[in-house]
């Protein structure tokens, strides 16, 4: 934790002076979490071991680690960047407004989020203070090389048929420094061991379209998007 993100700890949530205090003193450590996966992973170990993961220094940043969650075997997997300001309080994926516009552009894309596993590149929230507002901050190549090993355990212990990354952090994380959602959106492409992935933009982009007309038009090329990933679903069957 800085110094200007604990000043904004002190000045909205004085009760809080104690913990800003402890974490403060906190060592912050910069590696990998390769040496933390179990050996023999289930989703339930892997979520037990993630809440003391120090990889990275965004451990001190974040409320808790926000790990992935949702169906077992699930036929298809969104990666999404990082948890936001709601995902980091509530500890769950995709539970703020881009997770509200994600269930609706499945629903219409005939995929049901029951039935999928939600995740995310970066397991803590990175911020940043304006006013008494916590600002998202992208995760640089360090914290996202650094979180990898849990999203390769997540893969291996789901398993899913198609993975589907949500904007460019998760899909270069996945495909490569090189790739560029912009050009490549809704192409399937092979990812090991049978595999298929398929990238789009993070539901939270089109949030930010300048108007109405603009996240209407935004908000149909996502779901035809996903439109692609529940034919590989239903051709899967």
């Amino acid at each position: 934790m800085s110094g200007l993100q604990a000043g904004w700890v002190r000045r909205n949530f004085p009760q809080r002076s104690c913990i800003v205090a402890a974490m403060a003193r906190k060592v912050q450590t910069a590696g990998s979490a390769a040496d933390l996966i179990p050996s023999h992973p289930t989703l339930e170990s892997l979520q037990k071991t993630a809440k003391g993961c120090k990889a990275c220094d965004l451990w001190a940043r974040g409320t808790q680690t926000v790990f992935g969650e949702g169906a077992r075997n699930a036929e298809v997997m969104f990666v999404g960047e990082q948890p936001g300001d709601k995902e980091d309080l509530e500890g769950k994926p995709f539970v703020g407004p881009a997770g509200v516009l994600l269930d609706k552009a499945l629903a219409e894309a005939g995929i049901d989020r029951r039935k999928t596993y939600v995740t995310n590149a970066v397991k803590h929230f990175k911020w940043d203070p304006r006013g008494k507002r916590r600002i998202h901050e992208k995760p640089d190549s360090i914290e996202i090389a650094a979180c990898r090993p849990w999203l390769d355990a997540e893969i291996e212990v789901v398993s899913p048929e198609v993975i589907v990354c949500l904007g460019a952090t998760a899909a270069q994380a996945l495909l490569g420094g090189n790739f560029r959602v912009t050009q490549q959106r809704g192409q399937v492409l092979p990812f090991g061991d049978g595999r298929r992935v398929v990238a789009t933009v993070h539901p939270s982009s089109i949030l930010r379209a300048p108007d109405e007309d603009s996240r209407h038009q935004e908000m149909q090329r996502f779901i035809e998007d996903l439109r692609v990933v529940a034919k590989i679903i239903d051709g899967a069957k």
